[in-house]
């Protein structure tokens, strides 16, 4: 779906790679709906698109909260006029340690934002697309929804059920008007560990892994919608081990325990 002269929401629009999709959906003439839980991040990327601010509304929204979320379709449609696109970014991490260290309330608060808030968004506006003559869902998963990192088992199991979710979407949506890309960031340079209230040290630090930027990303992201692609990797890093993990997933998950041990002391 070519974005120009369509209406897309946007969640996690606040910082990131959520303001920064929000940002070049517009300079590439989209209309969007910023959805965020912190107003003042949305009042940030208000900030950050200047001029292009007019084709921009902002719903500060929970979207682990279904009855918020299934008034949300309804708002964006009074501001806009119709919906065409949604993309499901918003997403926590959790405390870095390992899956029985946790409390069990910090495990239920990632698998809220990050799969449920996905599911809640997802079914609030399919109705939506499904009327438009062509429209697109993108979900966000990660790279650690395929491959298992030490210290974020819950994390990867919440974008595990994203990355199954959204391939199961896309074969439900088959003969529709809606089209499905899953997206799978690897590390990037965001605010996710402050927004997630998590101390962590920088992703790149100790396992010398590259970061993307968000605006790159967003760039990589959109281009794969504009040409309705069934996936698409954000990162070096992710697609690498996309590859390592397709060839010896034993051999990748050793490789990425063995690099990252350092978050877990």
């Amino acid at each position: 779906m070519k974005v120009k002269g369509k209406v897309v929401v946007v969640t996690g629009a606040g910082s990131g790679l959520g303001q920064a999709l929000v940002l070049e959906l517009l300079r590439r003439g989209a209309r969007v709906a910023a959805v965020d839980l912190r107003p003042e991040g949305l009042e940030a990327t208000r900030t950050q698109a200047g001029t292009m601010a007019q084709g921009l509304s902002l719903h500060p929204v929970d979207v682990a909260d279904r009855l918020r979320v299934e008034a949300l379709p309804a708002e964006v449609e009074a501001f806009h006029g119709q919906v065409d696109g949604l993309i499901n970014n918003a997403g926590i991490i959790q405390p870095f340690k390992r899956l029985w260290e946790l409390d069990p309330p910090a495990i239920e608060r990632v698998m809220r934002v990050n799969f449920y808030g996905t599911l809640h968004m997802t079914l609030a506006f399919l109705p939506r697309l499904l009327a438009r003559p062509e429209a697109h869902l993108v979900n966000v998963s990660s790279m650690g929804g395929f491959l298992p990192v030490p210290g974020q088992t819950a994390y990867g199991a919440s974008k595990a059920a994203v990355k199954l979710l959204t391939e199961g979407l896309w074969a439900e949506l088959q003969g529709t008007p809606v089209r499905v890309t899953l997206a799978l960031p690897g590390a990037m340079r965001t605010g996710i560990a402050q927004h997630s209230g998590v101390e962590a040290p920088q992703a790149g630090e100790g396992a010398k892994i590259p970061l993307l930027e968000p605006d790159r990303a967003a760039k990589i992201l959109l281009d794969a919608v504009e040409r309705d692609a069934f996936r698409v990797l954000l990162g070096q890093d992710a697609r690498t081990m996309d590859l390592f993990y397709r060839l010896s997933p034993l051999w990748a998950t050793r490789l990425i325990q063995n690099r990252m041990r350092h978050l877990l002391g």
